[in-house]
């Protein structure tokens, strides 16, 4: 049986640990657990030549002595009697006296309540759990060890109106100090890997520890080695570009850091190290990293017209994206920040050239453009063709722009929210400012799924498409969620639109409610008389009656009823011997208005009377009369939307016109 022998020491003592290469994990652990005569709940170390911290396992790398190990026993259990006499001198109390009270307390838990509470079996599985990361992982690292890196839970989503626009001195330098203490830190292989996945949760990290990550990022795609980048030059570069993102609810440093990172995703899920040299590998990557320097959360359209000072510096053409630009090439000119200034004339010159490009491109109104051109170079693709490169680079920053939902939901829909505010707050200013609402913006048009569905077809869809024809590799990683997030806002549209018919059907039903009996009678004996009566919109109307009553020559009755609820007794007459008489009942929207009438004087030949009344509600006892024997009388009353007015026989009546 093949064995590996490893050469190490123990406080100075050297050490000789024998094992077959299939050994167990767990075997190898005990078997220098025992060497270093550590307890059960112990945590050993063990440390390379360089010092770097290895890992415990039956992969070790087989030595000599003179390569040997060192293993140390990095926490102890507080029983052990050199450590206790020792912490209790400094501290100035018994240890070992604290555990016996400690392991009292813990019995009398266990006696008085039968079991220890659930909170203590919490507590100890997150301690197992900690004590099994730091014995497994090859480096000591607090970014892969205190990291959450799989069953992501919902962020809430970070808005930013309480905040001044641009960060302040404190907050950056803040942040800055943060960022320089932990530089210095190892990042876990756990966490490298998971920063190269479109997987990955970027709301369990704090700007300091984005800025790590950025810089890993330079350092694992070869840059730092490749240009010969300072690292105290690359680190300033990071401070600089996140001091110039600004406190708005999108467009800010995490987006940065998004976009970074699925361009950092799509560089190796797609191989393009191989496919592509290093120049343009770095354009890329620093385009994502600037792609929206200063953002103010206001876009073009909003730029132009208002006239700022952005939309007249660059002719109302991309004025955001040229300031971007700009912005990015101010951090650049300075010494101390110019990642670029081991790079060759030729080379600067290049990068400069394909970050503007990757950078402008990121316009959306140039989006059907750069698509249809992408299309056009599709089946003939080559990598050695500049142009064809040229045009990749500007697809593959649209995409990473864009890519939220193609990160899981619980990633992807708090950013969601946060794009509807900086869209809200907008279209607020728009309407403040007079100008033309952008109407995707439009709080009281735009719904969260009404924004994500049609954006999702027509938008994401065809440019995800056309790059995993070139990349098939790309349909599970960026093809599919998009396809999962479209369902989950169809669903979300629908329940909206159900629960919105549900809510204006419960209106109409309290709206139209006790209004019951509605009748329309014409009397006896009115020749050449036509009485229309027009109701509409009302619903379940028991017992409406239309009459047209005996000894009524040529007389022309129409009674329309329509969706009418309950309405008592409401009643239209035309009155006897009233020849040629015209009388037309519209009811329009009055209500709770008892006993109305409109009254036409007697024997009025050839006379007109019209009253219109519609969607009455509560009406009871509503008439309307022509009465007899007034000569050519027009009388016109027209009652709407009267609402509860008091005492009975209130009365609205037109002047008389001989």
């Amino acid at each position: 049986m093949a064995t590996r022998t490893i050469h190490f020491t123990v406080n100075g003592r050297p050490e000789q640990a024998e094992f077959p290469v299939d050994c167990p994990a767990q075997d190898v652990k005990d078997l220098f657990r025992s060497a270093a005569e550590a307890g059960p709940h112990d945590i050993l170390k063990l440390y390379n030549p360089k010092g770097n911290i290895i890992n415990i396992s039956p992969r070790l790398e087989a030595n000599d002595p003179n390569t040997s190990y060192k293993l140390e026993v990095v926490a102890a259990d507080c029983n052990s009697e050199p450590l206790g006499v020792g912490l209790a001198v400094a501290l100035g109390f018994d240890l070992s006296a604290m555990e016996k009270r400690l392991q009292a307390l813990e019995k009398k838990i266990m006696t008085e309540a039968g079991e220890a509470p659930a909170v203590v079996y919490e507590m100890k599985k997150q301690v197992d759990s900690f004590r099994e990361k730091l014995e497994s992982v090859e480096h000591l690292s607090w970014l892969g060890l205190f990291k959450e890196l799989s069953g992501c839970t919902h962020k809430p989503s970070p808005f930013y109106h309480k905040r001044t626009l641009h960060k302040t001195p404190d907050e950056c330098e803040h942040v800055n100090n943060k960022f320089l203490h932990m530089s210095s830190l190892e990042v876990s292989e756990e966490v490298r890997q998971y920063l190269k996945t479109p997987t990955f949760d970027n709301w369990q990290w704090e700007d300091a520890e984005i800025m790590v990550l950025l810089q890993v990022m330079y350092t694992d795609l070869d840059f730092v080695a490749t240009f010969n980048i300072e690292q105290d030059v690359l680190q300033l570069f990071l401070y600089e570009v996140y001091r110039r993102y600004n406190n708005i609810p999108f467009h800010n440093f995490k987006h940065c850091f998004c976009v970074t990172q699925m361009m950092y995703g799509l560089i190796w899920l797609t191989d393009l190290r191989s496919k592509m040299d290093s120049i343009d590998l770095l354009t890329m990557l620093t385009s994502a990293v600037c792609h929206d320097l200063d953002h103010t959360g206001y876009n073009n359209a909003y730029q132009i017209n208002a006239r700022t000072e952005l939309a007249l510096r660059y002719n109302d053409i991309s004025p955001l994206e040229n300031h971007h630009c700009a912005v990015a090439f101010e951090i650049l000119e300075k010494t101390e920040s110019n990642i670029f200034r081991n790079l060759t004339m030729e080379q600067y010159k290049r990068i400069r050239e394909g970050i503007i490009k990757c950078i402008l491109a990121t316009d959306m109104t140039r989006h059907n453009e750069i698509l249809n051109k992408f299309k056009a170079i599709l089946p003939v693709f080559d990598f050695s063709n500049k142009e064809h490169r040229d045009t990749l680079m500007m697809i593959l920053i649209k995409v990473s722009d864009i890519s939220n939902e193609a990160r899981p939901m619980e990633v992807a829909e708090p950013w969601l929210d946060c794009l509807l505010q900086e869209f809200y707050n907008q279209s607020d200013m728009e309407k403040l400012e007079g100008l033309p609402v952008t109407p995707f913006m439009d709080r009281d048009k735009v719904t969260k799924p009404s924004s994500q569905t049609g954006f999702i077809r027509f938008v994401l869809f065809p440019l995800y498409m056309e790059l995993a024809n070139l990349f098939p590799c790309l349909e599970q990683h960026i093809i599919d969620p998009v396809r999962k997030a479209l369902d989950y806002y169809t669903e979300m549209e629908k329940a909206l639109e159900r629960e919105k018919h549900s809510r204006a059907q419960s209106d109409s039903t309290a709206k139209s409610k006790d209004t019951p009996h509605t009748t329309a009678h014409t009397t006896p004996n009115t020749p050449h008389a036509a009485s229309t009566s027009n109701t509409a919109k009302s619903k379940d109307t028991p017992h409406t009656t239309a009459h047209t009553t005996p000894n009524t020559p040529h007389a022309a009755r129409t009674s329309n009823t329509a969706k009418s609820k309950d309405t008592p007794h409401t009643t239209a007459h035309t009155t006897p011997n009233t020849p040629h008489a015209a009388s037309t009942s519209n009811t329009a929207e009055s209500k709770d208005t008892p006993h109305t009438t409109a009254h036409t004087t007697p024997k009025t030949p050839l006379a007109a009377s019209t009253s219109n009344t519609a969607e009455s509600k509560d009406t009871p006892h509503t008439t309307a009369h022509t009465t007899p024997n007034t000569p050519h009388t027009a009388s016109t009353s027209n009652t709407a939307e009267s609402q509860t007015d008091a005492g009975p026989d209130v009365s609205k009546t037109a002047p008389h016109k001989t």
